[in-house]
């Protein structure tokens, strides 16, 4: 019988992850890798993405294929996925011209934003987003680096999102899947996915914009020069990616209507199927990777990052506990908060640490601890910043089903989802099911099925067909108790931030 093996590889926002699997859907090998995000300035945040995308991937494709013992030639396909609306000036060596400006955490073109909208018109915005422009757009980013440093947009060959710089990397080929393309670069493309000349004319040349196919296309072959630093074998084919989101999405099974995917990593982004686009101002939309898809979508700017917070800054001693008895910080963090009733003895969290995307789209929020007494402690507040991603993700649900959206299974993935009280929290929170996959991998999990389904390899050549791959693993059942008594504490949730975003936005004029 042929050997037949498939590499996935993910780019995130603190870390990286890879994984090989078998024909059979089976994992064989996982490795993951940590690198740095920069913020060099308010509201700017940075990748290096020669060092923590190609870098990271080098690392892990060598340690795959040494971990699996797997010759290189046996393995048929690789996919790769990355942060989603990252925006890359590179020159015609694929060399980045300075560090990747990244997603929707990154909030430097704010005037580009307001620039574009006087531009167009807020109508003519609205008909190509559903939404005002936001922070999470790619063309108000290539509009700062052309207004902030020219000498960087003159040299510009490409502008590339993260996936495409992996892909361009591994083949020479420059390519970006349908489902990041048109909704990132709206609407630098028209719908057939061909560079839009008029729309393109004050922001970018259409040629130093990517090529538009879907996301298991195959993009090209592993080059020479790439197989030497992979260790991959000249000539593997590789598929054309997609964002982390998109290809967590795929993992769980986010094929058809109904189905929903929310990722607790650094930040929030959560995927259901749709059957058509959904215009609100509060969410996004978008056509999905899955052909005749389409999905309505949420971003938050805290969650993993938001604990990490809490670790780094609060929890010292968890950090110290981890270097010299070897236990995990978080898992240290999480002694105690069980026994601490939900609301948290009435203190609730706006986790807008970072600003916020949806359903705010706030760059220029703050995040609040509301209800602080002598009576609680550190305790009491990590417990609050779990609940608060629970009431945003709340939120988001609520908005959705204002649209009569059918909502038929949830699955969380992510680091976070490793986290059974928090999961439980959640599911209390929104009062659904929620499930976790079996096979955790996630976003790497998904590239290396669509890997298989690029070449379409027998039993992986649709996207229906993954799903025969993706098994649940726990579900979190909410207890509606809880349910009742955080609908109370979400009320006041929801009354935050309208009625201090003002006070909010004067601090940054202060």
């Amino acid at each position: 019988m042929e050997k037949a093996f498939f590499m996935g590889i993910d780019t995130g926002t603190n870390s990286s992850k890879g994984v090989l699997i078998d024909a059979s859907g089976n994992v064989l090998a996982e490795h993951a890798t940590e690198h740095a995000m920069t913020n060099p300035a308010p509201g700017h945040y940075e990748h290096d993405a020669d060092k923590d995308w190609w870098g990271d991937l080098c690392t892990i494709s060598h340690a795959l294929i040494a971990k699996s013992g797997v010759d290189p030639k046996d393995i048929k396909a690789i996919g790769t996925s990355a942060l989603g609306a990252d925006c890359l000036p590179v020159d015609e060596q694929c060399r980045p011209l300075r560090k990747a400006i990244l997603y929707g955490i990154d909030a430097r073109a704010t005037d580009e934003m307001a620039e574009l909208t006087e531009m167009y018109g807020e109508e003519q915005i609205k008909k190509w987003y559903g939404r005002p422009l936001c922070s999470s757009d790619v063309m108000p980013k290539i509009l700062w680096i052309k207004n902030k440093e020219p000498e960087i947009y003159a040299k510009a060959h490409k502008f590339l999102t993260g996936s495409s710089f992996l892909t361009a990397k591994l083949t020479g080929n420059y390519t970006v899947d349908r489902f990041l393309g048109l909704a990132s670069f709206n609407p630098l493309y028209f719908n057939d996915g061909t560079p839009n000349p008029e729309t393109c004319k004050p922001i970018c040349r259409p040629d130093q914009l990517a090529e538009v196919k879907e996301a298991n296309d195959i993009a090209g072959y592993v080059t020479e020069a790439a197989s030497k630093d992979t260790g991959l074998a000249i000539g593997t084919p590789v598929i054309v990616g997609t964002d982390d989101s998109g290809a967590e999405a795929i993992s769980t099974g986010v094929v058809d209507v109904g189905k929903m995917m929310i990722q607790f990593g650094s930040s929030i982004y959560m995927i259901l199927g749709t059957k058509d686009l959904v215009d609100d101002d509060r969410l996004w939309r978008e056509e999905f990777i899955v052909p005749g898809l389409c999905d309505i979508s949420a971003g938050t700017n805290a969650a993993g990052s938001l604990t990490k917070w809490y670790r780094d800054t609060i929890f010292g001693d968890a950090l110290e506990i981890e270097k010299n008895e070897g236990v995990d910080a978080y898992q240290t963090m999480m002694n105690g908060i069980a026994d601490i009733a939900p609301g948290s003895c009435g203190l609730i969290t706006l986790p807008y640490f970072a600003g916020e995307r949806t359903p705010i789209n706030d760059p220029q929020a703050k995040g609040i601890l509301f209800g602080l007494t002598l009576n609680h402690n550190r305790k009491h507040m990590y417990r609050s910043a779990l609940e608060s991603i629970g009431y945003s993700v709340n939120q988001q649900l609520k908005i959705m089903l204002e649209h009569d959206v059918p909502i038929t299974q949830i699955f969380a993935v992510g680091g976070g989802a490793k986290n059974d009280l928090w999961m439980q929290i959640v599911a209390d929170i929104i009062g659904m099911e929620i499930s976790t996959p079996a096979i955790t991998v996630g976003a790497s999990f998904g590239d290396a099925l669509m890997a298989a389904s690029g070449i379409k390899y027998p039993g992986f050549s649709t996207f229906s067909s993954l799903t025969d791959f993706i098994k649940p693993g726990k579900t979190y059942i909410p207890n509606m108790e809880n349910h009742e008594l955080y609908k109370k504490y979400q009320a006041i949730y929801d009354d935050l931030y309208p009625l201090t975003a003002s006070l909010m936005h004067q601090l940054d004029n202060m």
